[in-house]
């Protein structure tokens, strides 16, 4: 199977399916990740172009502890992404040449004008894909890809949580991605947030992972916390305890303490019930 998780920016497809994407490699798929900006934004002191060398230096550092590809559009700015005509072709031209079998991406309601840009460019390119004579330089799909969104927080409309995920057994491995995104877990979201991070090594890790998550934490207390990424990545278990009791059933559900859930895009190709047993099977 081939997998392409498609993010506006370098730490979208890490925080939100870094989990699922380790395991599809433990299973033997290809999986890459494609970033439809070049990071030169996200930062407060460098300039734009030290910040696109480094955030793709920590993209390349997460491509190897996953076992990915990880390619970068590192000719489009950060907050200038736009779902125009040329920019909707590359990205058809690009899914075609990898051929993946299930497409991840943003919902396109979104605080972030670049997410909403990547979600629609994806949606605008599905069909298309399997046109022939939209693109003709490139052999068009005999079949779309299925396509799922990412979890966010929007309400209008709510996201759905059609597939939600054990993440247990990979927390670590989504720490320590959180933790080699350095310029933005420890430097420009804090900045964003106000926060002070501490210097040494250690501390800094502490103050990564926030409260201590363990089997007797309840989704009360995890919903009531301010922050941490272990807080990040066991809220959505809490969010979506229903749903993950009734794919694991009770015993299981309600031990889940880390998630990662995905709806279905209606634009993509059907999640069948043999598709579904090859992608989220776990």
């Amino acid at each position: 199977m081939k997998i392409l998780m498609i993010g506006a920016h370098q730490d979208d497809n890490e925080f939100r399916c870094g989990g699922l994407a380790h395991k599809y490699v433990k299973m033997g798929y290809e999986v890459r990740f494609l970033s439809l900006t070049n990071g030169c934004g996200g930062h407060h002191i460098m300039t734009p172009e030290e910040t696109s060398r480094r955030r793709a230096g920590e993209s390349a550092s997460v491509a190897k502890l996953l076992g990915i590809t990880y390619d970068i559009w590192s000719d489009s700015d950060d907050c200038t992404l736009v779902a125009d005509l040329d920019t909707r072709r590359r990205l058809i031209r690009y899914i075609r040449e990898f051929a993946p079998d299930i497409v991840f991406s943003h919902r396109t309601n979104d605080y972030h004008a670049d997410h909403r840009a990547a979600g629609l460019l994806v949606q605008d390119a599905s069909y298309l894909l399997t046109v022939p004579h939209e693109c003709p330089d490139v052999p068009a799909m005999r079949d779309m890809p299925v396509i799922m969104y990412y979890e966010d927080k929007f309400l209008d409309p709510e996201f759905r949580a059609d597939i939600v995920l054990d993440m247990n057994d990979e927390i670590n491995t989504k720490l320590h991605i959180a933790s080699l995104n350095v310029s933005q877990v420890y430097e420009w979201l804090p900045y964003t947030e106000h926060q002070e991070v501490p210097e040494g090594e250690a501390e800094r890790l502490e103050w990564l992972k926030g409260m201590e998550i363990t089997a007797d934490t309840t989704d009360k207390e995890v919903l009531a916390a301010k922050r941490g990424y272990s807080v990040r990545f066991a809220r959505t278990a809490a969010r979506f305890r229903r749903e993950l009791i009734a794919r694991y059933g009770k015993k299981r559900g309600s031990r889940v303490r880390f998630a990662e859930a995905y709806q279905l895009c209606p634009y993509g190709g059907p999640l069948t019930k043999e598709l579904e047993e090859k992608l989220f099977n776990f």
